[in-house]
């Protein structure tokens, strides 16, 4: 074992390699030696489990190609791209909503130069970040005002604190959602200093429960819109005209928090049994403020987005939570540009990737996974079967739970001895991961989430993992 020991080979010599490696460009130097050290480590410590026995095995020329994966395996950044063959498009694990190339571009621009982000170009004196988009939002919404914050938690937050603070909000008991990592209504109402009222039943609430909860206490009616569930059967809910009419003549803000924003018509698209009310008509409803996120179905960056009457939304604006929950440059940018996408529906349709996705149609779907299917059969040569077959994709993101989007999905399935499950798992570890899903025994891909300059993409991702995934032997 000493002898072993002896004949490791330095430090200097293996970072020598590495620093010669172009496709190690770049890394820091203090890094390679970081992770030369580890490599060192590990035979060290196959050494002692009796993995390594041969000095010819702990040779240089030996070492170096598994030097070289071990060193690009670990210097890659932990944040990096993943391939979505999943089919749910907004996937809020592998970062929701992708953006169009218009607000990639103004991102890239606002972060590469200086901008007016607080400047008033008209009077050469310091300006205000949200009118960057508030003219825009309230064209394309109808409403009198707007803000937006860094999600839509903090849209409800900041309302409720501003709105409600030690006074009573009224909401029905079937919309006391959770959304993901266990956020709940009742808990952020709790942290702004309002004070719940529950009415009506889980699965029925009358504008009379409403009626007769309200007290000179109350300070806010919230509708909260549940994207993420549907209660179906013996159901009734108030229609938010209703209420509206009843804060009216009270004197009491109806906030609706819509969650998941949509300003697209789905119903417009033939086919696509979608109906989710949009802003614009949720505006026109007569809702004194409405909530909702920017990454959502309406395919822009993370915000919340608070849009409604001036009156409210001047309140809001000057809430001291503002300072801590506003948006950055980048997500400006973003925003905005996604917005101007809006004045033209069709031409959103087509340029919001999100949009893009969601509208396919039967056909385009189809076609392309006949086309990936082609190639895969090609690039993988008999180390797996290659199928298509019906199936269904999502929305996600907690929008239109209980819809099923028809989908031409494409099946693998690897040639023994490599399980469905060990070539998911192993897809998971190369570059870039290719996520998809396991069903009825296959790794199905879905086109509608895995665009088709991808493919190249995920033909090769699928090669490495069924290279990592068969037997020790075969892959030394």
């Amino acid at each position: 074992m000493s002898v072993l020991f002896r004949h490791l080979p330095s430090m200097d010599r293996l970072l020598r390699h590495l620093e010669a490696d172009p496709e190690l460009a770049g890394r820091p130097r203090a890094m390679l030696r970081d992770l030369a050290d580890g490599f060192l480590g590990l035979l060290r410590e196959e050494i002692r489990s009796g993995a390594l026995t041969a000095e010819d095995e702990l040779a240089l020329e030996r070492m170096l190609p598994r030097l070289t994966a071990f060193v690009r395996l670990k210097s890659r950044p932990h944040f990096r791209r993943v391939l979505n063959a999943t089919g749910v498009v907004i996937h809020t694990n592998l970062g929701r909503s992708c953006l169009a190339e218009a607000a990639t571009e103004a991102v890239i621009d606002a972060c590469r130069n200086y901008s007016n982000l607080e400047f008033d170009l008209a009077t050469g004196k310091r300006g205000s970040r949200y009118a960057h988009v508030e003219e825009i939002l309230c064209r394309i919404t109808g409403a009198e005002a707007a803000l937006v914050v860094n999600n839509n938690a903090s849209a409800v937050l900041i309302t409720l604190d501003t709105l409600a603070k030690d006074r009573e909000v009224i909401v029905s008991r079937g919309q006391l959602v959770e959304i993901g990592g266990s956020f709940r209504i009742p808990d952020v109402m709790r942290k702004s200093g309002a004070t719940l009222v529950e009415v009506g039943a889980t699965n029925r609430t009358h504008l009379r429960d409403y009626e007769n909860a309200v007290t000179e206490n109350t300070g806010m009616l919230l509708k909260v819109h549940c994207s993420n569930f549907r209660i179906i059967g013996f159901t009734k809910e108030v229609p938010l005209a209703e209420l509206v009419t009843l804060g009216r003549s009270r004197g009491i803000p109806v906030v609706e928090d819509l969650g998941s924003g949509n300003f697209f018509d789905f119903a417009r698209i033939p086919g696509l049994a979608l109906s989710e009310p949009t802003v614009p008509q949720t505006v026109a409803s007569g809702a004194d403020v409405v909530t909702f996120s920017g990454d959502k179905v309406l395919g822009g960056p993370q915000a919340g987005i608070i849009v409604g009457r001036k009156k409210w939304i001047d309140k809001i604006k000057k809430n001291p939570l503002n300072r801590a929950l506003r948006i950055d440059k980048m997500t400006l940018a973003a925003l905005e540009a996604t917005f101007r996408l809006y004045l033209d529906m069709d031409r959103a349709r087509e340029e919001i990737p999100t949009l893009s996705m969601i509208t396919a149609s039967a056909d385009e779907l189809r076609a392309k996974a006949r086309s990936l299917a082609a190639r895969l059969r090609r690039e993988l040569a008999g180390r797996a079967s290659v199928s298509t077959r019906p199936g269904a994709s999502r929305v996600g993101g907690g929008s239109f739970p209980e819809y099923d989007l028809p989908t031409t999905l494409v099946a693998v399935d690897p040639a023994a001895p490599v399980s469905v499950e060990a070539l998911r798992a192993a897809l998971l570890a190369v570059d870039p991961p290719l996520v998809g899903r396991v069903e009825e025994g296959s790794l199905l891909l879905d086109p509608r989430t895995l665009r088709r300059d991808e493919f190249p993409l995920a033909a090769s991702a699928l090669i490495q993992g069924l290279d990592s995934a068969g037997p020790a032997t075969e892959r030394h």
